[in-house]
């Protein structure tokens, strides 16, 4: 899309065509289009870290009105993280995944107090780091297409990219039912769990897209937007409720399991769910969900890095993406194998400090006139 003249010029340093994710300028309005679509757009370090110059040379440039993030090809917006790349550097000790995370952590909190309109369109798949780099925007727009989610707990992993902070804000406990199973949700649960702002029909993007280069960004949004379908998760809040709101991950399969009633079998297939992941990550997870609670975004980010940092060591991370995405024999051989063999102090183990690892998010608002809230 940046190689037509005519609709606006490519910034300096952005890439041609073959690049993973380019930039470019039409008239007021900043488009990054992540360029990867064989691979759903999956995040690679190098795009995380032109993310981070560009939109911080974009905070601070008059020319730019209003940012759009979307992506190439018509599978989504962004599959999350490259995990090949993320279990290739495990195997060589894991350093490079942690200066990914952190660049990548930084991206989703200059996002989140962006000082222009940040306009994310969440089309098709939006998954893992694909949240982090939409659902922290301003204007964020969903589909009848979007499947969406944190499906961390798969691979033996925990939410990040402030996952764990939106998750924890949504309607009772519907986003520790999200984080726990790893569902893929709706554009209209989106909504819901506050993930996203708007909706609008797929065949309606290019002309929203097409508004944003002339109009300010909530009004062009809002004009195309529509009503939503039902959520179905807001449909089965009251037993969600009901059983996730035990602090600990073995009561909440034994409620769910016990459910009697309305939505008993939708209880009993997300306790199937949650005993198929990671025991590790499931604790971790419902852990981290309790502690981000009263914090704020860059709080819950240092968290998940400490998290994030903990799991390259523990094994469950490593087989999750061997058994999911290398080997792909979906039968993961997860240690300890149960809920009840993990520990609590295993668990408090990854939230302990990193010491001088510790994430740094100094530094990340560009001096921007003050526009910084």
């Amino acid at each position: 899309m940046t190689d037509n003249a005519a609709q606006g010029t490519a910034d300096e340093g952005a890439s041609g065509d073959s690049g993973e994710v380019l930039f470019e300028r039409r008239g007021r309005l900043g488009v990054i289009t992540l360029n990867r679509p064989k691979a759903v757009n999956a995040l690679t370090a190098g795009m995380v870290g032109q993310l981070l110059e560009q939109l911080t040379a974009w905070a601070d440039d008059d020319g730019v009105a209003t940012v759009l993030v979307q992506g190439a090809g018509d599978r989504g917006l962004c599959a999350g993280g490259d995990i090949v790349a993320i279990y290739r550097d495990m195997l060589a000790g894991g350093e490079q995944t942690a200066q990914f995370w952190a660049t990548e952590y930084r991206v989703n909190s200059l996002i989140a107090r962006y000082p222009k309109p940040y306009v994310a369109l969440m089309d098709g798949l939006v998954l893992g780091g694909g949240v982090g780099i939409s659902a922290h925007g301003s204007l964020r727009v969903v589909t009848e297409r979007t499947r969406t989610g944190m499906p961390e707990t798969t691979i033996g992993f925990a939410p990040d990219v402030g996952g764990t902070f939106l998750l924890s804000r949504a309607p009772g406990e519907t986003g520790t039912h999200a984080a726990l199973t790893g569902a893929h949700l709706s554009g209209a649960d989106a909504l819901f769990l506050g993930l996203a702002s708007h909706f609008v029909p797929s065949d309606k993007l290019p002309g929203l897209v097409a508004a944003l280069e002339n109009e300010t960004a909530e009004a062009a949004v809002v004009r195309y937007s529509t009503e939503a379908p039902p959520s179905a998760l807001q449909g089965q809040q009251d037993w969600i409720d009901a059983c996730y709101s035990a602090d600990d991950a073995e009561e909440i399969v034994r409620r769910l399991r016990g459910r009697e009633g309305e939505g008993s079998a939708d209880a009993l297939q997300a306790a199937d769910a949650i005993e198929a992941k990671s025991p590790t990550s499931v604790k971790v997870t419902l852990d981290a969900l309790r502690r981000v609670k009263g914090c704020t975004l860059d709080e819950a980010l240092a968290q998940e890095y400490r998290v994030g940092l903990r799991f390259l060591e523990a094994p469950d991370f490593r087989e999750g993406i061997r058994a999911q995405v290398v080997d792909k024999d979906r039968k993961p051989r997860w240690k300890p194998p149960t809920l009840a063999e993990v520990a609590a102090d295993q668990v408090e183990h990854f939230f302990a400090p990193l010491g001088s690892r510790e994430l740094d998010l100094q530094g990340v608002e560009p001096q921007q006139k003050g526009a910084w809230p």
